[in-house]
């Protein structure tokens, strides 16, 4: 399902040149629970939005569900990722003049698509159907971010990304977001990639790769009862 293959990042400050990213490869198979972990200024969030489409590698070639998005222009790129790939950020990235019902639905709008009862069946199973016609700023972080997790399925993307999505949330409401979003992820039958730093999270997933100064320095498969 993700491919990348010699993956580099690097950035000029003037000065110097900082290297995020040495050279990863990694695929991941259709399906799969991967968790990222790794020290702050591992590369951990540079990867995850390299593989997204969000930004550019340096050097290297990243396939997603069969197509090379390197050296893709931008129109091209946004239409891969608003057809294969849901992204939950840490810090909910809701547009706060939209309800929730509204934000929901919005990447269905984009597509053309009349969403109306699929996003309610996800505002539904996220448990905020009560507060579909409520804005951003009149919900909690909880709940700011369980519309999130509705948003980033709307399209029934083969790939969910999540970048420290309990990372702003108290342990009670990061437990609630994580089974959430494990449950919709089981639900909708997608590959999901995570970052996270907390080592409870990353036990949950099928596989664990480990990141350290942009290598990854261990790749582990995690069996479960």
């Amino acid at each position: 399902m993700i491919e990348a293959q010699g993956l580099t990042k690097s950035i000029d400050t003037g000065t110097h040149r900082v290297e995020i990213l040495r050279g990863i490869d990694l695929d991941v198979p259709a399906g799969q629970f991967l968790a990222i972990m790794g020290p702050s200024g591992s590369g951990k969030s540079t990867l995850l939005g390299l593989l997204a489409g969000l930004d550019t590698p340096t050097r290297g070639r990243i396939l997603l569900d069969g197509t090379d998005i390197t050296g893709l222009a931008e129109d091209e790129l946004a239409v891969i990722r608003g057809r294969k790939v849901g992204f939950v950020f840490q810090s909910y990235q809701l547009i706060p003049t939209l309800t929730a019902e509204e934000n929901v639905l919005l990447p269905m709008e984009l597509a053309g698509d009349d969403g109306m009862s699929r996003a309610r069946e996800l505002l539904e199973n996220v448990g905020l159907l009560d507060r579909r016609d409520h804005y951003p700023v009149q919900l909690s972080g909880g709940e700011q971010q369980r519309v999130a997790l509705a948003r980033a399925f709307a399209m029934r993307p083969p790939i969910l990304m999540a970048d420290e999505p309990t990372g702003n949330l108290d342990s009670a409401n990061g437990r609630l977001v994580l089974d959430l979003l494990l449950g919709l992820n089981r639900r909708e039958h997608a590959t999901l990639l995570l970052v996270t730093h907390e080592q409870e999270l990353a036990e949950r997933a099928d596989r664990r790769i480990m990141l350290r100064d942009g290598l990854i320095v261990s790749d582990e498969m995690q069996a479960h009862d």
